[in-house]
C-alpha cells in the first residue's frame, strides 16, 4: 500500500479509507484511485490489513471433522453469518486427533482472532487447554457440552430423544437402542434420554452396546446390523439409533440380510435416528429421524460471539439448548 501511495501520489491514509469504505472519500479522490488500481493491476493483502488492527476481523472455528455432513452445514451457515457482519472465518479440522486439536487451537492464537467457536472433540480434548483459551478470546462451545462454565450452544437431547420415544411407542413396538461410541457428552446425554424416556413409559429400556471409540459410524450400524438381524435377539423389531449415520448403516446391514424395513409387516424391522442427515430422506426406505435445528445452532453460536466480542457482554444464561424436530418418514 505505502507503494501504491508513491505511485499515485494519494496519501497512504486516503488509500487506506477508501479500501475500509470507499465512499469514505470524495468522489474525484475515489476516481483516482480506481484507474490507479486498473493502471497498477493493485490489489491490497487484506490479511495482513486485517492482522495489522489492533482487533482483528477474524474468527476461529474448529471441528472434529469438517466433512461430517453436520459440522459442514453448521460450520456453511458461521461462515456466512460471519461474512455478512464483516468477518472473517478461518476453519480448522482437528480430524478426531487431541494432538489436532491442541495444535489447532495454538494457530488460533498466533491468527489473533476476535473469538473462537469450538466443536470440541470430546472425552479426549484437553479441557483446560479450551478453557484457558475461553479465558483469553471470547470462545463459544458448540455441539458437544464439556459440563464447565462455558458458554455453549447445542440440542437438547433430552427433549429430542423423548419426542422420538414417544412417537415410535404410540406408532408399534417400543424402541430398542443402537447406541453409538462414548466419545463425548452427545453420547452419554442420548443414551441417558431414552432410559429415561423409557422409564416413563413404564418400559424397561434395550440398549445395544458398542465397544468402540471410533466416529466411523455408517460402518459401525452396518457391522452391529450384520451381527443382529439373523437371530433378531431383540425384545422388539423397533431399533433407535443414537444417530442418522448408525441408521444408514444398520439399513445397509438389513438390506443385506434381506430384511423388510419399515412400517407396515408384523415381521419388519423399524428404524429411526437422530440428526436429520442430509442422506436420511434418501435412504430406503426414507429414514424417521429428529432434526438438529443448524440455523438455530448457528445463529445463536455466532450471535452470542458478536455481543462479546463488540459489547463486552457474556450471555446471562450460558447455555442454550434448541428443541429437536420430529421427522416422520417410511422407515419408522
Amino acid at each position: 500500500m505505502e507503494e501504491f501511495s508513491v505511485v499515485t501520489g494519494i496519501s497512504r491514509p486516503t488509500i487506506s479509507k477508501y479500501f475500509n469504505d470507499p465512499s469514505s472519500v470524495r468522489h474525484s479522490t475515489r476516481e483516482r484511485i480506481e484507474a490507479a488500481i486498473i493502471r497498477y493491476g493493485y490489489r491490497p493483502n487484506l490479511f495482513a490489513i486485517n492482522q495489522n488492527r489492533k482487533f482483528t476481523k477474524n474468527i476461529g472455528i474448529i471441528v472434529p471433522h469438517i466433512v461430517d455432513p453436520f459440522y459442514a452445514e453448521i460450520v456453511r451457515h458461521i461462515e456466512l453469518r460471519c461474512a455478512e457482519a464483516g468477518y472473517w472465518a478461518i476453519v480448522l479440522g482437528s480430524h478426531g486427533d487431541p494432538e489436532r486439536e491442541a495444535n489447532a487451537i495454538e494457530m488460533l492464537y498466533s491468527l489473533r482472532i476476535a473469538g473462537a467457536i469450538i466443536a470440541p472433540l470430546g472425552d479426549s480434548s484437553a479441557p483446560d487447554r479450551i478453557r484457558q483459551l475461553a479465558s483469553d478470546i471470547p470462545t463459544v462451545i458448540f455441539d458437544n457440552h464439556m459440563n464447565g462454565e462455558e458458554i455453549f450452544v447445542g440440542t437438547d437431547n433430552f427433549q429430542s430423544m423423548g419426542l422420538m420415544v414417544d412417537y415410535l411407542c404410540r406408532s408399534g413396538e417400543p424402541p430398542c437402542f443402537l447406541d453409538m461410541p462414548a466419545v463425548n457428552t452427545n453420547a452419554r446425554e442420548r443414551r441417558e434420554a431414552y432410559v429415561r424416556a423409557m422409564e416413563g413409559q413404564g418400559l424397561d429400556p434395550f440398549v445395544i452396546p458398542v465397544e468402540t471409540t471410533e466416529w466411523h459410524f455408517e460402518e459401525l450400524g452396518y457391522r452391529t446390523g450384520l451381527k443382529l438381524l439373523p437371530s433378531r435377539d431383540l425384545p422388539w423389531n423397533t431399533v433407535l439409533c443414537a444417530n442418522d449415520r448408525l441408521a444408514i448403516g444398520l439399513i445397509a446391514a438389513a438390506f443385506e440380510r434381506g430384511t423388510v424395513v419399515g412400517r407396515g409387516s408384523p415381521s419388519a424391522l423399524r428404524v429411526a435416528g437422530h440428526d436429520d442427515h442430509p442422506m436420511a430422506r434418501f435412504t430406503a426406505p426414507g429414514l424417521t429421524t429428529v432434526a438438529q435445528d443448524y440455523v438455530s445452532i448457528a445463529e445463536n453460536s455466532v450471535t452470542t460471539l458478536f455481543d462479546m466480542i463488540e459489547e463486552g457482554r457474556r450471555p446471562a444464561d450460558p447455555v442454550k439448548r434448541v428443541e429437536g424436530r420430529l421427522i416422520l418418514r417410511a422407515s419408522a
